[in-house]
């Protein structure tokens, strides 16, 4: 009750090196750069000689003494001057493998300077999950912005989404940059008179606008692709906010290291410095804005909203395929295909069962409104409004759709990960509340939702046949993405508990302890299967195909014949194989060659044109007159990798033959073992 008897203390701690504050004011002055927003994780200087040197010396004796010989560099993004690391880094551990986490935009690439083997795959996974996509997806748009009312565009809903996270978690950094800009504009003559609060507000929309997680403008580069990064942004700003017309075009001038004549070189120094530290903020910006929140607003097809993905993008043809997959190839020959890793939304067979969606567009829209209609009686009011909302709801039935194991029931345990699930999408959606401060009653409407739905008889009548039908599907979409990761160029990356179906959702839902002795059991029994009599073992995985050895099978097999003939995946040329017939869109094939060495990826796409839902894409009934067009020096005998079969060569080799008893296959000339 003696306010005197503080005043000691005080005095105190206002001589420290830190100071004591309530939480809150983080967000507005903080002067130091965090992980993201978290304020208890104060990021090092990696530039620093000496920061590098202390962080990095047991690293370093570990790759010296050969028991580390790869290296996956986190955050990439995050670092003052990521090219001069990784030079430094390199030139330590020379004869590493060297990966970066890197989120490429589609058509993006990585930096050419780069000393790396490539990035950590999201681009991979991207692409692959375009490729089996229908490009006729277009009536899902429709129905999304019929069903939800959600007719923003992407990039308008991202840009006010990155809006909300500068707002509530990164203006005190935004602040920063702008009063080290007005230091540095007052002794330019075109900037001298523009305030900190107009600089403040230019920086914020330019970085709303970013079209990439960020450039890398440094001293040593100055890349034409920043440049239009730097351009594009500053032109969608001014549409934006034409009144900042003055201050963006400043800031564009700016970014783009368009120096004054008459600069002093520590004035240069400066004004690089700013660019710099900018470039720090666009990425942590995208990756809270976009990944963490966007991804979570915007639900048309839940398959397309994955960490390095692009829900606005088209679907790739077999013919765009290849030409993405060649000038990856020959520009990074040993990157990473990843399929799920311990960011992505969804697991890799999520994403694969939800692409089928893109297929079934008339039969999803006519549950999708039952469904509604139905489960409206399980909805409650919460601040006069039903929730769960329309665009929560839709997000449900995919996330429902793409989940749900085919072989068991949906028992409580699984309702209680849907619950957990949907709370977190709400908070990083931020519509409803958010971490800071959850709207515990919308969580709890949404969450009794769940439980309805899932515990309701006449939404399971409906709901069962259709998640049979998607999965079905799904199946085929699995095994032609893991076939395809392991030999397409690059590395095929493994996120533990995939080599079963991976039907889990993001962290920590995908944290869960893995069965390994489970996958070993199952591995040896494949093993001891094969040696008896491999025609009836893959009639057996087929028949239960949802219990997931079918999948391990894929991957086992594949991978000992990679491993057995590691020159051809690791140097082979790839060269795109012509189908022709009448089924041809729905196949992808390529070869990977190195001397006389073949090995034919033989993948299927889009199978629900091909066959029932009980039955494989596999035989002449299905593929009919659907052939590869094989060049003329293509060799005139193939052995299938995957089920062991043998076929004859010749200028064409049916589709139908190849896919006679299992639904992918690998093709080569040279003997498994």
């Amino acid at each position: 009750g003696r306010p005197e008897s503080f005043r000691a203390l005080d005095e105190l701690l206002s001589e420290q090196w830190f100071r004591l504050s309530y939480w809150k004011v983080a967000t507005e002055e903080i002067n130091y750069r965090r992980f993201f927003g978290i304020n208890d994780l104060i990021v090092l200087r990696m530039e620093e000689p000496a920061v590098y040197d202390e962080t990095h010396r047991f690293l370093l004796r570990m790759v010296r003494e050969g028991l580390i010989t790869g290296l996956r560099v986190d955050h990439i993004d995050g670092l003052y001057d990521p090219t001069g690391y990784l030079a430094r880094l390199r030139a330590d551990a020379p004869d590493c493998y060297l990966v970066v986490e890197k989120i490429l935009q589609p058509d993006e690439p990585l930096p050419p300077f780069w000393p790396v083997q490539g990035t950590t795959g999201y681009d991979f996974l991207d692409a692959v999950t375009r490729l089996l996509c229908d490009q006729r997806r277009r009536g899902l748009r429709a129905l999304y912005a019929r069903f939800t009312g959600v007719r923003q565009p992407f990039d308008e809903l991202a840009a006010d989404a990155k809006g909300v996270i500068i707002e509530r978690y990164l203006l005190s950094d935004a602040d920063n940059l702008a009063r080290l800009l007005k230091r540095i504009s007052a002794r330019d003559r075109r900037g001298r008179d523009l305030t900190i609060y107009g600089l403040k507000r230019a920086i914020t929309e330019l970085m709303e606008c970013f079209p990439v997680y960020r450039t890398y403008i440094s001293p040593l580069h100055h890349r034409d692709e920043d440049r239009a990064a730097v351009r594009a942004a500053a032109a969608r700003a001014r549409e934006r906010h034409p009144e900042l017309q003055h201050e963006l075009r400043f800031l564009e001038r700016f970014l783009s290291l368009e120096f004054n004549d008459d600069l002093t070189e520590e004035e240069r120094r400066e004004w690089i410095r700013f660019v710099m530290r900018f470039q720090q903020y666009t990425g942590p910006l995208m990756a809270k804005g976009v990944e963490d929140t966007a991804l979570y607003r915007y639900n048309r097809l839940l398959s397309m909203n994955d960490v390095g993905g692009a829900p606005w993008a088209t679907a790739l043809s077999p013919a765009q395929w290849h030409d993405l997959i060649r000038r990856r190839s020959a520009a990074w020959p040993h990157t990473m295909n990843a399929t799920a890793t311990h960011d992505t939304k969804r697991g890799e067979d999520v994403r694969a069962r939800l692409n089928v969606l893109s297929e079934l567009s008339a039969e999803w829209k006519h549950h999708l409104a039952a469904w509604s209609r139905a489960n409206r009686k399980l909805k409650s009011f919460v601040r006069g409004r039903l929730a769960p909302d329309r665009n929560d709801e839709y997000l449900l039935y995919q996330t429902l759709l793409g989940t749900a194991p085919l072989d068991a029931d949906l028992d409580d345990a699984y309702v209680a990960r849907i619950q957990d699930y949907m709370r977190k999408v709400i908070r990083e959606a931020k519509r409803h509340g958010g971490w800071l401060a959850p709207d515990e009653d919308y969580e709890r409407a949404a969450t009794e939702f769940v439980a309805g739905v899932l515990g309701s008889s006449e939404f399971a009548r409906s709901f069962l046949p259709f998640l049979r039908r998607v999965g079905h599907y799904g199946v085929f979409n699995s095994l032609s993405q893991t076939l395809l990761k392991i030999t397409c160029p690059g590395i095929p990356d493994f996120y533990q508990g995939a080599e079963l179906w991976d039907l889990s959702l993001v962290d920590p839902d995908n944290r869960r302890p893995v069965d390994f002795d489970r996958r070993t059991a199952i591995l040896e029994a494949i093993r001891r299967k094969e040696r008896a009599h491999v025609p009836e073992l893959l009639a057996e995985l087929l028949a239960a195909k949802t219990d997931g050895r079918i999948k391990l099978f894929v991957i086992y097999r594949a991978l000992r014949f990679r491993a057995r003939h590691r020159a051809l995946f690791e140097t082979g040329r790839y060269d795109p194989i012509e189908v022709k017939g009448r089924r041809s869109r729905h196949v992808v094939a390529y070869a990977r060659r190195r001397e006389e060495a073949w090995a034919i990826t033989v993948a299927p796409r889009l199978t629900t044109a091909l066959t029932g839902e009980k039955d494989a894409p596999c035989g002449r009934a299905v593929w009919g007159d659907t052939q590869l067009a094989l060049p003329d020096d293509a060799p005139r005998g193939w052995r299938n990798a995957v089920t062991g079969e043998r076929l004859p060569g010749g200028a064409a080799l049916p589709v139908g033959e190849i896919l006679a008893r299992f639904p992918v296959a690998l093709l080569s000339n040279v003997e498994p073992a």
